[in-house]
C-alpha cells in the first residue's frame, strides 16, 4: 500500500501539467520492472527527485530517495518524506546508517535514488562523488543505473529565487546499468559512475531545447557554455564555506 506516494505523483503530475512543463526522458527501458536498483544521477535542483521520480513511474516503479536528515525534521515535508519510505541521511552524524537502510532496501527489492554528489553543483557540472551509491549497489546485488537531470535548475536551484515559469524544458536521461561484482572497488566504480554521469550531462546540455542562440549571463548555463553560474572553483569554494557554516552552527547548537 502506498497511501502517501501514488497521491504525492498525482498531485506532481498535475503541477507539471498546469505549468506545462515539457519533460522528456529517454533509457527508461534500463529500469527493472521488479527488483532493486540503484538510480544515481547529477543534482542542479531541489526538484531533481520529482523528474528522476517521474521518469520511474513510466516503468511502474517508486523510487526511494536518500535525502538530508533536515529534511525529514520539517513540519509538512517530514512526514511526508516518512510516509513515502525515503532514507534520511545524516550528513553530521552516522552517515553510515543510511547506506545500511538504502542496501535492505536495494536487498528487498526497491530502487533506491541517489545524487553522489551530496549536494546541489552550483556551476551545474558535475563533481567528485561520494561511494555510497557504489557500495549499495556492490552489497545489495543491484544494477547501478547513472542518470542526468537537465533543465530543472531553472525551476528551483541553490541561492536562486524560485522560477516557476511554464514551458520550461527538463530532461532525465538514464544510461546502461554499470557492471560490477561483489569484488569491486567502490572507489573505481564510483569515478565510473561519474564519467557515465558527466557524458550523460553533457549530452542532455548539448541537445537542450531552449538554449539561448546567444548565451547572455543566463544563470542556470554554466559558465563554460558562456552561463552565468558560477565556475567550478568557484562553485566549490561555496560548497565549502557551506559545509564549514554548517558544522559551526551544530558545533554551537
Amino acid at each position: 500500500m502506498e497511501a502517501v506516494y501514488r497521491p504525492v505523483i498525482g498531485l506532481a503530475v498535475s503541477l507539471f501539467k498546469t505549468m506545462r512543463w515539457k519533460i522528456t526522458t529517454s533509457g527508461i527501458e534500463h529500469i527493472p520492472t521488479v527488483g532493486g536498483a540503484v538510480i544515481a544521477t547529477n543534482h542542479v535542483g531541489y526538484l531533481d527527485f520529482t523528474f528522476v521520480g517521474y521518469a520511474a513511474r513510466y516503468r511502474r516503479r517508486l523510487v526511494r530517495f536518500m535525502a538530508k536528515q533536515e529534511v525529514f525534521g520539517h513540519p509538512v515535508a517530514g512526514p511526508l518524506m516518512r510516509g513515502m519510505k525515503h532514507i534520511p541521511a545524516d550528513r553530521f552524524g552516522r552517515a553510515e546508517q543510511a547506506v545500511e537502510l538504502a542496501t535492505e532496501a536495494a536487498r528487498n527489492g526497491e530502487i533506491v535514488g541517489m545524487f553522489p554528489e551530496g549536494t546541489i553543483s552550483r556551476s551545474f557540472v558535475p563533481r567528485a562523488g561520494k561511494t555510497g551509491a557504489a557500495r549499495i549497489a556492490i552489497d545489495a546485488a543491484v544494477p547501478l543505473i547513472p542518470g542526468a537531470v537537465w533543465g530543472s535548475q531553472r525551476i528551483l536551484t541553490k541561492g536562486r529565487p524560485k522560477n516557476f515559469e511554464s514551458k520550461v524544458a527538463i530532461s532525465v536521461d538514464l544510461g546502461l546499468p554499470i557492471e560490477h561484482s561483489p569484488d569491486s572497488d567502490p572507489k573505481a566504480l564510483t569515478q565510473t559512475l561519474m564519467d557515465h554521469i558527466s557524458d550523460l550531462v553533457k549530452s542532455a546540455e548539448t541537445r537542450y531545447p531552449q538554449n539561448p542562440a546567444v548565451p547572455n549571463g543566463e544563470f542556470w548555463l554554466p559558465a563554460h557554455l558562456g552561463g552565468g553560474a558560477p565556475t567550478i572553483e568557484e562553485a566549490d569554494e561555496l560548497a565549502a564555506k557551506e559545509r564549514a557554516e554548517r558544522r559551526a552552527r551544530r558545533t554551537n547548537a
